[in-house]
């Protein structure tokens, strides 16, 4: 077994690797100059002051130096923790920044991943054995699962926004009020929540509850189903066996939808001016503030792959045929 994560580990690592410098090539051939909107914004009308302070900018950011020496500085600054200075918000550390926005965008992906992964199961193994609920739930399951995230916020917005007026349509709080420690701002804060938290559980709900309806038919007719029928075995035994069988591939489909969920909640939170980082990714492409993005996409980077190594964890746990084959390996 710790053959098996110390592969993983490397596996992981050099993803990461990957990722990262990725994430630091996508921002630097974006076109546009940062320091010339930097300058913009100053309104500085003089030539020498212009040039003065683009010199100044450049020799802050490192954009004087070459790309690789660039790119050096990026590995080691990111070993110290130091993601640089917003573009956008300078003089204000990117850590800060992202700092404020992640609170938002996991109260967003991590409830709306857990539930609607449990719930979308339990459904699809019910529909799986009750005619009537297998003759809704799985229309209804393929609407939701083909809507984009984008559309359905859309909609949800416009209907539960702007004509039934029930809930608020952008905002991670009223404008009107100041983060503090009560429970009037709590419930303010749940009020904000509520839609583009419903949208993203609505989407994901339908693919997990086709994915457990078409597993547990297929357990159910599968040959140790039979066997244990025609051996007089109770079927809620047989049921329980098969939704313990249909689960283990879903623990692998959420490691591999992951990625596309945590998109869709940055997706959602630009729809709803969501204050995460949704939201900070579009204010950075906006201002060209490259610090930002590479901080953003690297905080994303690093909470999938963690994700996804707790999911393999996981897997290992709950499938003792996982832990058998390695025992057999090493063996």
């Amino acid at each position: 077994m710790r053959r098996y994560f110390g592969r993983k580990l490397l596996i992981y690592g050099l993803t990461f690797f990957i990722a990262v410098t990725v994430n630091w090539m996508i921002p630097r051939f974006m076109p546009g100059d940062p320091v010339a909107s930097m300058v913009a914004r100053a309104n500085v009308a003089k030539p020498e002051a212009v040039e003065a302070m683009r010199t100044y900018y450049n020799s802050l950011f490192g954009f004087d130096q070459p790309l690789w020496q660039q790119y050096v500085n990026f590995w080691g600054a990111l070993f110290r923790g130091d993601f640089g200075l917003s573009i956008w918000l300078f003089p204000t550390p990117v850590s800060t920044v992202i700092t404020n926005a992640v609170p938002y965008t996991l109260a967003l992906i991590i409830p709306s991943v857990l539930l609607s992964w449990v719930v979308g199961n339990r459904f699809g193994a019910y529909a799986a054995r009750r005619k009537l609920l297998d003759n809704t739930v799985l229309p209804l399951g393929y609407v939701l699962t083909a809507m984009p995230y984008m559309w359905l916020a859309v909609l949800l917005a416009w209907a539960l926004g702007v004509i039934a007026g029930l809930f608020p349509v952008a905002g991670g709080y009223s404008f009107s009020m100041r983060p503090n420690w009560s429970w009037t701002f709590a419930l303010d804060l749940v009020h904000h929540w509520a839609l583009p938290f419903l949208s993203l559980f609505l989407v994901a709900l339908g693919g997990w509850a086709i994915g457990m309806r078409n597993m547990i038919i297929y357990e159910l007719e599968s040959d140790y189903s039979n066997y244990l029928a025609a051996l007089g075995a109770p079927a809620r035994l047989i049921r329980r066996y098969a939704f313990r069988n249909a689960v283990l591939p879903q623990i692998t489909g959420l490691a591999l939808q992951l990625g596309v969920l945590v998109a869709g909640a940055l997706v959602t939170e630009i729809v709803f001016a969501y204050p995460g980082l949704g939201s900070l990714i579009l204010k950075a492409i906006q201002n060209k503030d490259f610090f930002l993005l590479q901080g953003t996409f690297l905080f994303i980077v690093l909470g999938v792959l963690i994700a996804n190594f707790i999911i393999d964890v996981v897997y290992v746990v709950v499938d003792p045929r996982t832990r058998a084959g390695m025992a057999g390996a090493q063996a």
